[in-house]
């Protein structure tokens, strides 16, 4: 019997089978589009997603009808959520983290919660970005459809939802609404008394891992699945991409290098929550039983994409039309060296600990000898600094980072993995399947089933290291230099530079 993993992002959907063994067995990926309907305004079709979502799910189950599936989970982004009825109607848009609508509320909410005081309960500070406000726009905007809806979904529970399962969400992602009670587990009745939200709108919290349904026969019957395949709580995809790397333990960490740059320690023990406030951090739950995640990000793959488009447009298209990775040909005219240049990467909005959005980026040491190779080094360098910043302000919380597992499309380029080992003077794992967040939830399908007596059997079952990437003590200790030259560069400039996004807003 196999275990299917599916992974919903904000652009697109990925369903891979898998053998108990972690090997795959059948992939299928679905694209959609992001809809703006106004200026603002980002939000999915969630008709056309779960559409989707249903196609590669039938066309994986087709391909590996030889080697029936046993159960399914779901990776899925965070924070935004489909409003569903009763009979599994959708009945509006999902609301995306970076959409406008809900701003309106933080002053108001700030007033009545503080963020000491919401720290201490669901690990996260107020943002736009959560789910919270997007619900409360809804409810004011929308009041015909809020009270229509029997529940606000998570795209990890929507989905098993739509298959025939209990509506269900799992602590790491019902964590991005800013209503979860971290510590209890359970929704925050403080949190949702003071802001007004009637918890029968919101589905039943489990832990990652637990069974919540099987699959109903019209399901099974239309995606060409077995008539019992069970549905299993997933995970936030973070979280599912450190479970499918094998970062589960206390100081192991997962890198994801996809559109973000996002590195997850895993720790144990909650520190204080005015360390983690400071630092700009949350926590959440991982989806390994005891444990907690906290994310240092940045854009660092959507810099990568503006480089490519901007210094080598027409050769990108020649080799996507000739299916070849432009980014290995472009990474391999970097020097070996450390780059003559430094980049500050805040070409668009980065993560912890400032969440910077009214900044520009700035590339420095330009000179007429410098290539283009020197300015895509350097721009990978910038983005590794900016996470090496806030790992060295981890130890006084208590997080600490011994080794890291790295996944993601970025992971398959040496030379960026090996600048990450240099700077941050850390050993880097590359498992031998980067796609790691549709590994980690079949693992979280095998562990609900018990194909996996835990989460720790699922991943020496199922996750194979392929390369170790340790640091060069000689680039280490010149990174260290440049690393003081890039750390100066913020404070000296912010003001300038904050001067110069307004002018470019107006």
């Amino acid at each position: 019997m196999s275990l299917l993993g599916i992974d919903v992002g904000t652009t697109g959907c990925k369903a891979m089978v898998f053998s108990e063994e972690g090997e795959p067995r059948a992939s299928a990926y679905e694209e959609y589009d992001i809809q703006r309907p106004q200026p603002g305004w980002s939000e999915l079709d969630a008709r056309d997603v779960w559409e989707k979502v249903k196609r590669a799910i039938g066309n994986v189950a087709t391909a590996s009808s030889g080697d029936p599936i046993r159960a399914l989970a779901v990776s899925s982004l965070g924070e935004a959520m489909v409003p569903v009825t009763d009979d599994r109607r959708m009945i509006g848009p999902s609301l995306l983290n970076d959409d406008v609508r809900g701003e309106e509320y933080l002053e108001h909410l700030s007033d009545v919660l503080a963020n000491e005081q919401l720290y201490s309960i669901n690990g996260n500070t107020l943002g736009n970005h959560y789910g919270l406000t997007k619900l409360l726009w809804v409810k004011e905007h929308q009041p015909s459809l809020f009270d229509q809806a029997s529940k606000f979904l998570l795209w990890g529970s929507f989905v098993p939802y739509m298959l025939g399962g209990e509506p269900v969400v799992d602590f790491s992602l019902a964590n991005r609404t800013l209503l979860f009670d971290i510590d209890n587990e359970s929704w925050s009745s403080e949190l949702l008394n003071c802001v007004g939200i009637d918890e029968s709108k919101l589905p039943r919290a489990a832990a990652s891992g637990t069974m919540i349904g099987t699959v109903s026969s019209s399901m099974a019957n239309e995606l060409n699945l077995p008539t019992d395949v069970a549905l299993v709580a997933g995970a936030h995809d973070q979280c599912a991409n450190a479970l499918g790397c094998g970062a589960i333990e206390e100081r192991n960490a997962m890198l994801g290098m996809g559109t973000y740059l996002c590195l997850a320690p895993v720790f144990a023990q909650r520190p204080e929550s005015s360390l983690m406030i400071e630092r700009g951090l949350n926590t959440e739950h991982h989806a390994a039983p005891g444990r907690f995640v906290t994310f240092i990000y940045n854009q660092g793959g959507s810099l990568l994409k503006w480089y490519r488009d901007t210094f080598a447009a027409r050769e990108h298209e020649d080799a996507r039309n000739a299916g070849v990775d432009i980014y290995a040909n472009l990474i391999a005219e970097a020097s070996t060296d450390v780059s003559p240049v430094i980049v500050l990467p805040h070409f668009t909005a980065t993560g912890p600990p400032e969440f910077i959005a009214d900044s520009c980026g700035v590339i420095t040491g330009l000179r007429t000898s410098t290539s283009r190779g020197d300015i895509l080094k350097g721009i990978m360098e910038g983005t590794v600094f900016y996470l090496r910043e806030c790992v060295e302000s981890l130890p006084e919380t208590g997080i600490d980072i011994a080794d890291i597992h790295v996944v993601g499309g970025g992971s398959k380029s040496d030379t960026w993995i090996q600048i990450c080992a240099d700077i941050l003077n850390r050993t880097l794992t590359r498992p031998k399947l980067t796609e790691a967040g549709a590994l980690g939830a079949a693992i979280l399908a095998g562990v609900g089933v018990d194909t996996y007596g835990s989460m720790e059997e699922g991943v020496a079952a199922a996750v194979r290291p392929e390369r170790r990437f340790e640091p060069d003590q000689e680039m280490k200790e010149r990174y260290d230099v440049r690393f003081e030259q890039y750390r100066r560069l913020w404070p000296l400039m912010k003001d300038y530079l904050r001067d110069l996004a307004s002018q470019g807003d107006q």
